[in-house]
C-alpha cells in the first residue's frame, strides 16, 4: 500500500535492533485517514472469505483491527496481555514472546466472545518474528474458529516469521513489506 510506505519513509524512524518507530501516525498518535485507508485495504484483500470477527491482540494492535472491522462491518475482539477483575476464568490462553519488550506475556481471550462458528481474520500492525501471530492462531484454534488468514500493516520481511507461517498454509496479507531497514539507511521495502 503505496500510502503507508510514503507515511513510514517519511515519518517512520529506524532505531538500533531493528525496531521501526511509527509513533508519529500509527501506534501513539494515530493518522485516522491512514487508519481508514489500510481498513479499506484488507477489506479489498480478504473480500473472497466471510469474516465474522476481527481478532487482534492489545494493545497497538487495536487502532488497525478496528478500522479493519469497520470495513468489514464485524466486531473486533482483542486479546488482553493482563487478566483484570473483569475476565471471567473461562478463558483461552497463550504464551506469546514479545520481540519489541523482550517478554513473554500470557495472552488471554474470554470464551464468550470466540467461538467455533467464528470465521476469523487476524489484524497486527507489525509481523517480525511470528510469535504473536502464531499464538493467536493456536489461541483461536482452541476455540474451533476458523482463521482465514492475518492481515498485517507492517511485515519486516528480512526476519523469519512471515515466510515461516505463509509455508506452513497461513495467509498473510502485508500492506509494507520491508526488506532491509538501519538507522543510516532508513527503510527498504519490497515491491
Amino acid at each position: 500500500m503505496e500510502q503507508l510506505k510514503s507515511r513510514i519513509a517519511t515519518d517512520g524512524r529506524v532505531l538500533p535492533g531493528n525496531i521501526l518507530k511509527v509513533s508519529s501516525f500509527l501506534n501513539h498518535q494515530i493518522d485516522i485517514d491512514l487508519l481508514d485507508a489500510m481498513g479499506e485495504e484488507f477489506a479489498r484483500l480478504f473480500s473472497d472469505q466471510k469474516i465474522t470477527k476481527i481478532v487482534t491482540i492489545e494493545s497497538s494492535g487495536i487502532a488497525v483491527a478496528c478500522s479493519a472491522a469497520r470495513a468489514f462491518h464485524v466486531p473486533v475482539v482483542f486479546c488482553k496481555k493482563n487478566r483484570s477483575s473483569n475476565v471471567p476464568e473461562d478463558v483461552y490462553s497463550s504464551v506469546i514472546h514479545s520481540y519489541t519488550h523482550g517478554t513473554d506475556n500470557t495472552v488471554i481471550v474470554s470464551k464468550e466472545f470466540i467461538s467455533k462458528d467464528d470465521s476469523i481474520l487476524i489484524i497486527d500492525d507489525f509481523l517480525a518474528n511470528g510469535a504473536a501471530l502464531e499464538g493467536l492462531v493456536s489461541m483461536l484454534r482452541q476455540a474451533g474458529a476458523t482463521v482465514v488468514g492475518a492481515g498485517i500493516a507492517i511485515e519486516k520481511g528480512f526476519q523469519d516469521g512471515g515466510k515461516r507461517l505463509r509455508k506452513a498454509g497461513l495467509r498473510i496479507e502485508s500492506l509494507a513489506i520491508i526488506e532491509s531497514m538501519s538507522p543510516e539507511t532508513g527503510v527498504v521495502f519490497l515491491n
